[in-house]
């Protein structure tokens, strides 16, 4: 019987794919669409928007990278905890090149990063590496502590987005009855794909994943603060929050490196477009410069290893 069913597969055509070519034209056209409408409404106050961006001091943009890095490797070692709790072994050194490889392609879109992060793990050494399953399940309690975050912070985008005062205590109660329901499934199944949650079932794990992800939570709220401050945008500190929120959200859509500025428009557009604009180009620009320099430095370890004693530490 296998063999017949074999046989058969074999011989019929392969079914043809019609809305794959449509669905990576859409994901590669609109990244453009999107950058085109940002530089449609810069060139309207353009003298605006240049004279923010060259107000900004350089060693503002410094600090920012060196946040942005900071956040991304403390993200990267909250990451290494999660896989090696679902039972890889692979050390900090290969850990942190699939997630800088990740961060490179997630510059377009988050999802693709993600997907490119997994599956750099599991090429680098698949003996060492648990299958993709228990791999994507690893993701979710770093996910669910940013939208635990984001959800006891949700209060911060009612002014802005005119949301009615329950919406954010929805958002708490929603997201305070899913972080409790993951942990119960964590320790309830503990083999095949929810092995991925094993990081979730002691005090210690949780608290530690927990801990990194505010450090990278925190450096970001940062970055947001100076970036909006040097420009000359009067933001507070819930303001940087609730632009960290809508950059993370929108950064769900195929809408590339215009994400910081979609961002900061949607939030902080009443300052004016041009002025916001700037703004949200400055964090994309720093955000990008620092996740370019852990990718180059991931691309680097991939491409042309050393053998050197650091890389032994690790």
């Amino acid at each position: 019987m296998p063999s017949i069913a074999l046989a058969t597969h074999s011989d019929s055509s392969p079914v043809p794919r019609a809305g794959l070519p449509w669905k990576r034209l859409l994901g590669l056209t609109v990244p453009f669409v999107a950058l085109a409408a940002l530089i449609f409404v810069i060139a309207q106050r353009r003298d605006v928007f240049f004279h923010a961006i060259n107000s900004a001091p350089v060693w503002l943009l410094l600090l920012a990278v060196v946040l942005q890095l900071v956040a991304l490797l403390s993200r990267s070692e909250a990451w290494r905890l999660c896989v090696g709790a679902a039972g890889s072994t692979i050390p900090r050194r290969g850990v942190f090149r699939a997630s800088g490889i990740g961060g490179l392609v997630g510059i377009v879109n988050g999802a693709t990063g993600v997907a490119a992060r997994i599956a750099t793990l599991r090429r680098s050494a698949p003996a060492q590496c648990p299958h993709v399953g228990p791999l994507v399940a690893a993701e979710v309690p770093i996910v669910a502590i940013e939208i635990a975050l984001a959800a006891l912070t949700s209060f911060t985008l009612l002014g802005p987005l005119g949301l009615p005062w329950w919406s954010a205590v929805v958002c708490v109660t929603g997201a305070g009855a899913g972080v409790l329901a993951l942990n119960r499934l964590s320790k309830r199944r503990t083999t095949g794909f929810w092995s991925g949650l094993a990081v979730l079932r002691t005090l210690e794990g949780r608290g530690r994943v927990f801990g990194l992800v505010i450090v990278a939570v925190f450096c970001q709220i940062a970055r947001n603060y100076l970036a909006l401050h040097a420009i000359g945008v009067d933001a507070s500190v819930f303001d940087s929050i609730a632009v960290l929120i809508a950059m993370i959200t929108l950064s769900q859509l195929p809408i590339g490196p215009s994400v910081g500025a979609a961002a900061v428009v949607v939030i902080l557009g009443t300052h004016g477009v041009a002025l916001t604009a700037a703004a949200g180009v400055l964090l994309s620009a720093t955000g990008m410069a620092g996740t370019l320099c852990f990718g180059g430095w991931a691309l680097a370890e991939k491409f042309l290893p050393t053998r050197t004693a650091w890389r032994t530490a690790l």
